[in-house]
């Protein structure tokens, strides 16, 4: 089994996010840009950071609200001016839950 550690080691970034470009459809890839990607998943590092999700001394599963995680996204996707809607944000969204399955970091029992 992969400890959080180990899980930190391999998770990249870039990879998610080349990962998650080739997964939202043709039809949205002329509006969801690497940049918006990269916006996205920052701003989920950002709520697990401010809800405490992100500790470096635990391997503890963290049970997050996917429902709230997404309405902060949206929130500050709109006072960022992103341009980003609900569907955007959620086929990013789906896109690196894909990608954290096949790291084994998600399952999908979650």
């Amino acid at each position: 089994m992969k400890t959080q550690e180990d899980d930190l080691l391999v998770y990249d970034e870039d990879e998610a996010v080349k990962f998650i470009l080739d997964y939202i459809p043709a039809e949205s890839k002329q509006k969801i840009t690497s940049d918006l990607v990269e916006y996205v998943l920052d701003v989920v590092y950002d709520y697990y950071d401010e809800n405490g999700l992100i500790d470096e001394d635990s391997t503890e599963e963290a049970s997050i609200d996917e429902e709230e995680m997404f309405k902060y996204i949206l929130k500050w996707s709109k006072k960022d001016k992103m341009g980003l809607t609900e569907d955007d944000i959620q086929l990013i969204l789906d896109g690196e839950f894909e990608y954290g399955k096949t790291l084994g970091i998600y399952t999908d029992q979650e």
